[in-house]
């Protein structure tokens, strides 16, 4: 049985070895993406000087709006707990798009974009680089990576079989990574005791990474734990489908019309394709209660700003521990800075002409299929637990990416032996 387990691994191995440890090097470099962008770009995320009183909510997206063309619009702004972070105020397009603003003097500091390096490592993460086609063909990149990462799975359980020790006096030598016995132990044992060590984080990492590759998985693993798996969205004709078919937004990078350069995102999930999360800027449309005119595009028009303030700091004295507050017109979310679903807020819908809270959807109310989404995610990212979950899930995606290359140095030298002896 061991023999058997052992070519299921080794065969496995061979072939999709370097796909899983590009995903797994990849999924590692964007765990502290939003730490890292910010240190970089503090002049960006945060003010240069915190004053007694902020510009109001409503004034503040008035600003950005009064710099914006026709077609854009602004959906939303985002007051964080920490006074000196800088207002996140959203756009309608492009997706995700928004502009940072320092709220004690109204300057727009740039736009929201994502670096270049984390952008690169999200896509290789999620596509190999590969885009949809517009015309519906096979999507290769997410197909490989979601096949990739099931067969690693495989690869996974079947090096368990293989690791697992006959004596106690085995089980003591499989767990420990000798350095002092030349170059061929040291990868030996990291390779061996190392896939031990973090086999159940990996293990974790892919089963929910999962979610995103494949439809009957992501149906299957909902029911698993008594969920319904929410819908697909329709598809729209004439949607741009690739990253690089959105519109770049043309908005002015200050109230006195001078243009500032665009700094990185902190978005854990990035400028990932429209039409591969479509149907989360639906949910997120709905939510907000955005209605949409001819074209798909929101009405321009009719955006009441003027009680944002007052809902904002009703919010502020309900919720003193919340993370971020975000606005809308006619709704808002609360976040919190709490261990477990690092997406939950709960959810207020309030009268856009006075300002009146006339809905509450706590979190702990909310759909089972929203809270599991949320869950998905935080428990892929490894930020479910706070810093610690995160390191050690950075130690594991590493990990990830060096058992595949420890192993194809394992499998060359042993051929190399073995035509030697020949």
């Amino acid at each position: 049985m061991r023999k058997i387990f052992s070519k299921i691994h080794l065969w496995l191995s061979i072939p999709f070895g370097v796909i899983m440890a590009i995903v797994s090097f990849s999924g590692a470099m964007l765990v502290f993406e939003k730490e890292l962008t910010e240190y970089f770009n503090r002049d960006f995320y945060f003010v240069e000087q915190v004053t007694a009183e902020p510009i109001p909510v409503g004034k503040v997206a008035r600003i950005v709006a009064q710099t914006l063309p026709d077609s854009v619009t602004v959906t939303g702004v985002t007051v964080f707990a920490d006074p000196a972070r800088a207002y996140q105020v959203s756009l309608s397009q492009p997706r995700r798009a928004s502009v940072y603003v320092d709220q004690y003097n109204g300057e727009i500091k740039g736009r929201y974009e994502r670096g270049a390096f984390f952008s690169t490592m999200f896509r290789l993460h999620r596509w190999l680089l590969d885009s949809m086609k517009p015309d519906g063909g096979i999507f290769w990149g997410k197909m490989i990576v979601g096949t990739s990462t099931l067969l690693f799975v495989i690869v996974l359980i079947s090096g368990l079989i293989i690791w697992w020790p006959r004596t106690k006096k085995g089980l003591k030598n499989r767990l420990k990574i000798v350095t002092n016995k030349g170059g061929h132990r040291f990868w030996f044992d990291l390779h061996v005791a190392g896939g031990f060590y973090t086999l159940l984080l990996l293990l974790v990492m892919a089963l929910t990474g999962l979610t995103w590759s494949f439809r009957w998985y992501n149906t299957g693993f909902y029911k698993v734990f008594g969920v319904e798996a929410p819908k697909p969205p329709q598809q729209s004709q004439g949607q741009p489908s690739a990253a690089g078919g959105i519109p770049q937004m043309n908005t002015a990078a200050s109230v006195n019309g001078e243009r500032k350069k665009g700094h990185p995102t902190t978005d854990g999930e990035g400028n990932a394709q429209r039409s591969e999360e479509q149907g989360e800027a639906t949910q997120r449309r709905s939510e907000r209660g955005e209605s949409r005119g001819e074209g798909g595009r929101p009405h321009s028009k009719g955006v009441n700003f003027r009680n944002w303030q007052a809902v904002h700091d009703e919010l502020q004295a309900t919720c003193p521990d919340f993370k971020s507050i975000s606005i809308s017109d006619g709704a808002a979310n609360v976040a919190y800075d709490r261990v477990g679903n690092q997406r939950a807020s709960d959810k207020y819908t309030f009268t856009s002409d006075n300002g009146e809270i006339t809905k509450v959807d706590y979190y702990a109310d909310q759909a089972k299929s929203g809270k599991m989404r949320g869950w998905i995610y935080s428990v892929h990212v490894g930020s479910f637990g706070g810093l610690f979950t995160r390191i050690l899930w950075f130690i594991g995606a590493l990990m990830g990416a060096v058992l595949p290359i420890t192993g194809y140095y394992l499998w060359i030298r042993k051929k190399v032996k073995k035509r030697n002896r020949r």
